[in-house]
């Protein structure tokens, strides 16, 4: 034990030093754990209130041969003062009508006020099936302008490429869509059988028909007895 506590005091200087050593280094360590902290946590609060705008191709479930576009908010903040600028990169003239139908919805030329997250518009809708050698070779180039709640500016470029729909099918109807025709028909059997003349015929039995029934079997009863004591 007494080799032990002169060994200490013979060394304290040198263990001064490396205990110093350890504290300033785990300083450190907790200084940099620290700024990195502080840097997720801008990152974490400029994602809550960034905007980001996308477009894509958007067939319709009932028909897979109608196609338009959606233009939705996938950020986590809404967008303010929308704007959109768009151009053919390939595809000529047929591509040109393509994106004349696409963008005669009002908001591409007007722009957005306002786009809330997860709030989307679509354009107006285009058929396939019309002149499709001329549309699946499209390709279009859109570029939105807007800017968050803070007044940030952002910009985005995005291409459409029709050729991505070759090839693409569907099988059966989707199950929405199947519902919603359903439902139609439920609706217009009923309003044949209500308003027409399938109409149900039906029996109303009232209260004033129980009573006069329960007076008629009363009065049987009574009449059965009558002829018991003669």
């Amino acid at each position: 034990m007494n080799n032990l506590f002169d060994y200490l005091n013979q060394n304290a200087g040198a263990l001064t030093v490396a205990f110093t050593a350890i504290v300033t280094l785990s300083t450190l360590v907790y200084a940099v754990l620290t700024a990195v902290l502080v840097t997720e946590t801008k990152k974490m609060r400029k994602v809550q209130t960034e905007p980001l705008i996308e477009i894509a191709i958007e067939p319709l479930e009932e028909a897979i041969n109608i196609i338009r576009l959606r233009i939705k908010n996938i950020g986590l903040g809404p967008a303010r003062n929308v704007s959109f600028k768009s151009n053919v990169l390939n595809g000529g003239e047929g591509a040109q009508k393509l994106l004349s139908e696409f963008t005669d919805a009002n908001f591409f030329k007007t722009g957005l006020n306002y786009l809330g997250p997860n709030q989307q518009v679509h354009s107006k809708y285009t058929q396939m099936t019309e002149n499709f050698e001329q549309k699946i070779k499209s390709v279009l180039q859109f570029k939105i302008e807007y800017e968050s709640v803070t007044g940030k500016p952002y910009d985005e470029t995005v291409v459409i490429d029709l050729s991505e729909m070759k090839g693409m099918s569907q099988l059966g109807i989707p199950n929405l869509y199947s519902i919603a025709k359903s439902l139609e028909k439920i609706q217009k059997n009923i309003c044949h059988i209500t308003s027409s003349s399938k109409k149900i015929q039906t029996d109303i039995y009232t209260h004033a028909d129980r009573e006069k029934e329960h007076k008629l079997i009363k009065k049987r009863l009574e009449n059965s007895k009558v002829k018991q004591k003669e």
